[in-house]
């Protein structure tokens, strides 16, 4: 009895990681069949139509606006990658580092470097392989502990130690990382719509409805597939994010301009400008949940109400993660794409946040 006693934690481990895997395989092939069915109804309904994407030579002139900042480049010693940045805002000001979610890049911060280059030295990063920071080819450069080191090394490049960290979907889940595994670099932490990484794991096994609203994460473990259902019918997928009745944004939020829309389409149609994008997600379910989860940062999260991907429940229980000044702000009738949709409510809150005086919590 004794040497099943011993062997029987190590086989619940084992049992529950199958379980895990199948949940996560299983999902990805129903994830490809809807999405084959979705493709073969295009074909068959309208092939012309499926296959056009129309000629983008030149880049919008909204992405060149001297408004919001200056275009850089960085070349990162240890991994070789160039990384493209648009800093506003003098140097030597405190630092204020803008990551941003999928699919989008950049100018998703435009408001935000406008906003606050007043008090601020402002930088908004192109993550790896978005936009004109380099896409190496295969998914194990995607890795979370790359992205994590990424953050840290432009840091260095840019001479600083520390910084006022915001990351919005996506890159709201590499600002938790960062916070986590360096609290030193951040003296505040602002998330927009996405929660601290083990509630998503956690949340998503236990709540089908999230399971199901997630459904992308699943899919895009899947090669290539996803890069072309993106790219059909002129990137429609892509559009339909930001403009559809249950995806874009809400009522009383600002809508993305076509000009605003055209730069998010020219940047996700060049040559192999997807691919990048869609391998981080390809080494998520590898990492998570985290060992050590906790954060000692002041940190604020923001979330929108109505958003389509991330339910609400999950922001209240962050707080649990988080052993410092905690705040939540719950936006209602707004929509996953907070920063962009409510710029003047979303830039409010981070002044407040900024100026308060916040205290660990005893």
């Amino acid at each position: 009895m004794a040497p099943l006693r011993d062997r029987l934690p190590r086989l619940l481990v084992a049992i529950r990681s199958l379980l895990f895997w199948s949940l996560v395989y299983g999902y990805c092939g129903l994830c490809a069949s809807f999405y084959l069915l979705k493709l073969l109804w295009s074909i068959g309904t309208g092939p012309t139509q499926t296959f056009r994407r129309a000629a983008r030579d030149h880049p919008p002139a909204g992405l060149n606006d001297p408004s919001l900042g200056t275009h850089c480049y960085v070349r990162i010693k240890d991994s070789g990658l160039r990384f493209h940045y648009v800093a506003a805002g003098e140097r030597g000001k405190p630092l204020m580092l803008l990551l941003h979610g999928f699919p989008e890049f950049w100018y998703s911060w435009r408001y935000q470097l406008r906003e606050f280059k007043s008090n601020y030295r402002v930088v908004a990063l192109d993550l790896r392989g978005y936009g004109e920071t380099d896409a190496p080819l295969h998914r194990e450069n995607y890795k979370l502990d790359c992205l994590i080191t990424d953050i840290k090394d432009i840091l260095d490049f840019l001479g600083y130690s520390k910084c006022v960290l915001i990351g919005h979907d996506w890159g709201g889940m590499i600002a938790w990382l960062i916070a986590i595994c360096y609290p030193e670099m951040v003296m505040k932490l602002i998330v927009l719509n996405f929660p601290h990484p083990n509630v998503f794991t956690e949340y998503i096994l236990r709540h089908p409805a999230q399971l199901f609203k997630s459904s992308y994460y699943y899919f895009f473990q899947i090669p290539w597939f996803p890069e072309f259902m993106f790219s059909i019918n002129d990137f429609k997928a892509l559009r339909h994010l930001f403009t559809g009745h249950s995806t874009g944004p809400g009522r009383k939020g600002c809508p993305l301009t076509t000009e605003d829309l055209e730069a998010c389409i020219y940047v996700f149609s060049q040559p192999g400008a997807l691919s990048g994008p869609i391998n981080h997600y390809r080494n998520i379910f590898s990492y998570l949940p985290l060992k050590h989860p906790m954060v000692i940062t002041p940190t604020l999260l923001l979330w929108g109400e109505k958003d389509a991907f991330m339910e609400a429940e999950m922001a209240e229980v962050t707080k649990i993660y988080v052993q410092n000044y905690f705040r939540l702000t719950i936006l209602s009738e707004a929509s996953h794409w907070l920063q962009q949709e409510q710029p003047d409510i979303v830039n409010k809150l981070i002044w407040t946040f900024l100026k308060e005086e916040t205290r660990k919590k005893d």
